[in-house]
């Protein structure tokens, strides 16, 4: 796989430059993930970026940081050799202190001389999950332009080296091209020996780069320079122990309450994956949402992880929709980790998974049950309170009549209603039971007088008749 960089700098008398960076991208095989295979296209594909090499200069607003529409006028590609053919990147297998020989072959497609400057560097993920490398200017050490002997105009290669530095510690350490500088004629090629010596120390695993040709040229008029870089990638695996591992931490999920206080809402998943195996990895990733007990799950939609090298990491964040507000989520995270296609054997990966919980209170929906609560709670309490004042309003309406009334017979010398009653029963009871003791004594005295004269009245009876004339005694 090929890459290109184009990057511009404005130079000061002061001593002081800014490089304005574009990264030209050339792609001949997935390196964003399992998934995006398919998607790389060979046609370049441009990224800007700052890259300051030294404190910034002013950067006159109306030039364009846009490289010359010349600027690659040159292709590089392997050469067909003992390591294979046709490839489309160097990929080695090796031990620790092997020594790997390759050729680069570079081809002047333009119409005039190409003087290119030879190097590598190390590789890294960049946020949009591609692989990138690092530029001269990342190991913050100036370029040095003293003049080496260049190549003859047929091709031939120059033997100085480049002396600038990229900060790589690893690949672009390690890789050594023959030369430093190449001078190409138009439509000619050369091929550039280099071997990557790799440590007898170095740590089995992945380690990944780019061999670079560079090309800058100066635009007086705007002040700035153009670096125009094309190169190949570089996967090493150092053989060893492999310990492929992916980690997931800062778990986190969160609600997002809809407008609709029974309706679903959103929530969003995010976690960081950090590759802290040595060896490459992507993987896919499957997320789920769901309340207590696993009620109502959600699936959520997260792409591919994209290919980290070991030690690096990546944020994710993914969406979930038509989520159930039951007061607790419990999110799912689970990844299925994918081993690159390189040379040699791969062990196995186990799945990730992970969890992590939190809030999800429906505040519209309570809301609206504590104002239907609060109005019912309001009608009853109006209507008791009602009802009170109404039965207090009738006391004391029955309360003032009746002391006006008490009032208006005092002022008449008579007793109230119900004292003066009572009162009269009072004084008319002695008498009354006097008169009946009287009566009661004069009906017994009739009847013991009655009783008396009886037995007189019956005995002539009994004697026979009473003669004629005679009285009784």
């Amino acid at each position: 796989m090929s890459v290109s960089v184009v990057r511009t700098t404005t130079r000061r008398a002061a001593r002081c430059s800014a490089v304005l960076a574009a990264l030209v991208v050339t792609l001949g095989t997935a390196v964003a993930g399992p998934s995006a295979a398919a998607a790389q296209a060979a046609a370049p594909m441009v990224v800007p970026a700052a890259v300051p090499a030294a404190p910034p200069a002013a950067v006159p607003a109306a030039v364009s940081a846009a490289a010359p529409t010349d600027d690659v006028t040159w292709g590089v590609r392997t050469a067909t050799n003992e390591q294979g053919t046709e490839r489309e990147n160097f990929r080695y297998t090796v031990d620790p202190g092997a020594k790997v020989s390759d050729e680069l072959i570079v081809t002047n497609h333009g119409e005039g001389t190409l003087m290119l400057d030879v190097y590598a560097a190390d590789g890294y993920t960049t946020t949009t999950g591609q692989l990138d490398v690092l530029t001269r200017d990342d190991g913050n050490a100036a370029a040095d332009e003293a003049g080496s002997d260049d190549a003859s105009s047929d091709g031939a290669a120059s033997d100085e080296a480049a002396s600038d530095e990229t900060g790589s510690v690893n690949v672009g350490a390690w890789l050594d091209p023959a030369v430093g500088q190449v001078r190409l004629a138009p439509g000619k090629s050369a091929d550039i020996p280099f071997t990557l010596q790799v440590p007898d120390d170095a740590t089995p695993g992945d380690y990944a780069g780019a061999i670079l040709t560079s090309r800058t040229v100066t635009a007086d008029e705007a002040g700035l320079d153009y670096e125009t870089r094309s190169g190949i990638r570089v996967y090493l695996r150092v053989a060893g122990d492999l310990e492929p591992s992916l980690t997931v931490t800062d778990a986190d999920v969160e609600y997002h309450q809809t407008l609709n206080p029974f309706g679903a809402g959103d929530a969003t998943v995010t976690y960081m994956v950090r590759n802290d195996g040595n060896v490459r990895l992507a993987a896919d990733q499957e997320v789920s949402v769901a309340g207590p007990f696993g009620w109502l799950a959600a699936q959520g939609t997260a792409d591919g992880l994209p290919e980290l090298l070991p030690g690096e990491s990546w944020p994710v964040s993914v969406p979930v929709e038509g989520v159930v507000p039951l007061f607790w989520l419990g999110a799912d995270i689970r990844l299925v980790a994918q081993l690159p296609d390189v040379a040699g054997a791969t062990p196995g990966v186990a799945p990730v998974e992970a969890h992590t919980s939190g809030w999800a209170v429906p505040w519209l929906l309570i809301a609206v049950a504590v104002l239907l609560v609060g109005g019912v709670f309001l009608i009853v309490h109006r209507r008791r309170t009602r009802g009170q004042r109404e039965d207090a309003r009738v006391q004391a309406a029955v309360a003032k009549a009746l002391a006006e009334r008490e009032a208006a017979g005092t002022g008449a010398g008579a007793t109230p209603d119900g004292a003066g009653a009572a009162a009269e029963l009072a004084q008319a009871e002695p008498s009354r039971a006097e008169s009946s003791e009287a009566e009661l004594n004069e009906a017994e005295s009739g009847k013991a007088g009655l009783a008396e004269a009886e037995p007189n009245q019956a005995e002539p009876t009994q004697a026979g008749p009473t003669p004629s004339g005679a009285v009784a005694p």
